[in-house]
């Protein structure tokens, strides 16, 4: 879930990072930045997220580049499973 969210938004795709989020925490709109180029995406320490489990957690760094050169993004997400789908529900 979190490679095919990042993938997302490397590809400006709204509809299917809204799609993924938690309905409790998915926002009304999202507004992608046009000027952020996503270029890797590290995935660290996990829990949880197997097959019989209903939640997990993923570190990760995502690396972009933006009109202010490179940098990257930190977060430790929470996943929940609503209808029998993995849904990212926010940072931990």
């Amino acid at each position: 879930m979190m490679r095919s969210r990042f993938s997302a938004y490397a590809r400006g795709d709204a509809q299917y990072i809204r799609r993924t989020w938690h309905s409790r925490s998915r926002p009304r709109s999202l507004d992608l930045n046009d000027g952020i180029r996503w270029t890797l995406l590290e995935v660290g320490r996990t829990t949880g997220g197997g097959l019989l489990d209903a939640e997990g957690t993923v570190e990760f760094a995502a690396h972009y580049r933006d009109a202010d050169g490179r940098g990257v993004t930190r977060e430790l997400s929470h996943f929940t499973r609503e209808s029998g789908e993995w849904r990212y529900t926010g940072p931990v």
